[in-house]
């Protein structure tokens, strides 16, 4: 069958919505000058493309969908397909045509491979597009892991350890997305997703060009920016042990090639171990930029050249000085992994990019994929046997993840909230939380999902790092967060030395933005904590203005009033997506909240 009706108008856009939207929106974009009350749904939302599928009848979509599932039964169709998508991001505007080329092209054959191996029928693809009248959408449909039989132990709340007990320190970081093509002086605004690069333009006024050490604006970070970090950060150890949550590459993801990623980790990776030394050990997550095409992970049942192998085993091979071999096993197996961090203490690091819904080949099979929800039940259960406590890492927040994953994850920590003692995320590049309540009533805090400001400056914020106290090595420690501290680097400050505003800093200083026990005159970092927090925010705007302004890495425009706030405080409360929807709906945000956290990507 030819393929004249995929180039009209709707097959175009059909094909576009299915592989480009995801790849154009933002992670949080620091607001703009728009109405406050505005800003935090609107940091949130994608670009528009003046286009809405609820316009389009059920019959017509139906139509458009089944053209193009029989379009791909023929592979002579595949390039008349993919010169489609690549017309439809062009006429849309979603990014100038060397841009839609490239994406096209770098997209086309794992995407249509994962929508031919999917169960993906036209009436599922229109109630995900049309709404729930046009059929019903079950690929992400609901399942369960399996607990084990044994009852949960009594919960005994947390105290505060006895002064003087030992902490750990832990260094955190995450978002590096380092751009080897970053240049000073470039132009900080550009018509491609990401700017400050050499092939970005010069600006025609000096305010808007790409500072030395980062810039206010869609742009990554030069090498050297990420160096002094790590200069940095070997100065103010010792550290007990690091935390990294992933995402090394930039956001230029229309041009990236296998190669660039594999020499992009390599080079992070040893600078890390060349700056914090060989007496650190760094326990490393998976962030969804890793892989090229962006979110594209596999599961291990994917074999062959478009399996995730080219990524995990370059993994295993620049992260063994720092993991066991057991752990490198899985992670060349999944991208996840455990270690013992110190007798007492575990370490889980998951792939998140298993409960993405940007993850294009859940389309398959989005049930548990790689059985890693069971794998970490299995964890749990033996370190709970052993009396061990246990950190949880990884890139996407849990409360950002496909529904059913989600509320699995969510289970999980609640049969095992005395032995789960930490949750380290990061993917927003905000400095913000999520909370974890008793299932029974969803109002006895019983956990917090930290997540950490990033270290690039995408978008309009400072560079940043998180430092975390960690109740310490000793018989009977809880393992809790007891405080954190974030650091920054001004980018105000440090692009212009004082007596000389065209020169920047030659070697600055990151500073401390703040300490999180005292900003907010708390005793210690405990789940019951963050819920008094929250009630504050509540009753007190000024603290919430404080939470709003450290949030953006002390960056920001606007405060954050109204409909922002409301919204903002759904967000925190919400480590499952259900109740993000809920909270959403229930103060007449009509999905608008969720459905643009849950397509979130930085």
């Amino acid at each position: 069958m030819r393929l004249p009706s995929l180039l009209s108008s709707f097959g175009l856009i059909t094909c576009t919505l299915v592989l480009m939207l995801p790849l154009f929106g933002s992670c949080h974009p620091a607001p703009t000058s728009e109405q406050p009350r505005l800003v935090f749904i609107n940091q949130l939302n994608f670009v528009k493309v003046g286009f809405n599928w609820r316009n389009v009848t059920c019959f017509l979509c139906k139509t458009v969908f089944t053209i193009l599932d029989i379009a791909l039964m023929s592979d002579s169709n595949e390039e008349r397909v993919a010169r489609a998508v690549g017309e439809a991001c062009i006429r849309l505007h979603l990014a100038d045509e060397r841009v839609c080329r490239e994406i096209t092209e770098l997209f086309r054959d794992d995407f249509i491979r994962a929508l031919q191996q999917s169960l993906l029928w036209p009436t599922e693809a229109c109630s995900l597009l049309v709404g729930p009248s046009c059929g019903k959408f079950d690929i992400y449909s609901s399942w369960n892991i399996t607990l084990p039989k044994v009852p949960k132990p009594p919960v005994t709340p947390p105290s505060p350890p006895k002064p003087g007990s030992p902490q750990s320190r832990v260094l955190f970081l995450t978002d590096v997305h380092w751009d080897q093509e970053y240049v000073a002086g470039s132009a900080a605004d550009c018509k491609d997703p990401l700017c400050c690069r050499k092939d970005s333009g010069y600006p025609s006024w000096r305010r808007r060009e790409a500072g030395y050490w980062g810039t206010y604006s869609k742009c990554d970070l030069p090498l050297w920016t990420v160096e002094n970090l790590l200069e940095n950060a070997a100065r103010d150890g010792p550290w007990d042990w690091v935390y990294w949550t992933g995402d090394i590459p930039a956001h230029n993801v229309w041009s990236q090639t296998r190669k660039q990623q594999l020499s992009e980790l390599t080079v992070i990776s040893r600078l890390i171990h060349k700056h914090l030394g060989p007496n650190v050990t760094v326990y490393p997550a998976v962030g969804n930029h890793e892989s090229t095409p962006v979110n594209s992970f596999p599961p291990p049942f994917v074999h062959g050249n478009r399996s995730c192998a080219w990524l995990y085993d370059t993994m295993a091979e620049d992260w063994a000085p720092w993991l066991p071999e057991q752990a490198l096993k899985t992670l060349r197996y999944g991208g996840f992994y455990t270690a013992e961090i110190q007798p007492g203490l575990r370490l889980v690091s998951l792939n998140m990019n298993f409960c993405a819904r940007e993850n294009f080949w859940l389309m398959v099979n989005s049930t548990d994929p790689a059985n890693q929800l069971q794998w970490l039940v299995h964890i749990l259960q033996a370190s709970e046997d052993k009396g061990e406590k246990v950190h949880i890492i990884g890139h996407i927040p849990p409360g950002l993840c496909l529904g059913s994953w989600s509320w699995n994850y969510y289970h999980i920590v609640n049969r095992y909230e005395s032995t789960v003692t930490g949750q380290f995320f990061g993917h927003t590049h905000l400095d913000e939380f999520q909370m974890f309540y008793d299932e029974a009533t969803m109002t006895r805090p019983l956990g917090v999902a930290f997540i950490a400001p990033s270290v690039t400056t995408y978008i309009n914020l400072n560079p940043g790092f998180r430092v975390y106290y960690v109740d310490g090595n000793y018989q009977g420690s809880s393992r809790l967060v007891l405080d954190h501290e974030t650091y920054i680097l001004n980018l105000t400050e440090v692009n212009h030395r004082p007596g000389a505003p065209s020169s920047p800093e030659q070697n600055p200083k990151w500073t401390l933005l703040y300490r999180a026990t005292e900003a907010y005159g708390l005793t210690s970092l405990f789940p019951s904590d963050y819920d008094g927090m929250m009630q504050t925010f509540i009753n007190d705007d000024r603290v919430f203005q404080k939470f709003w302004y450290l949030r953006h890495k002390g960056h920001v425009s606007e405060p954050c009033k109204e409909t922002c706030k409301t919204s903002l405080l759904c967000f925190l409360r919400s480590g499952r997506y259900d109740e993000l929807e809920q909270c959403d709906l229930f103060n007449g945000f009509g999905g608008k909240l969720a459905r643009a956290a849950r397509k979130t990507l930085c």
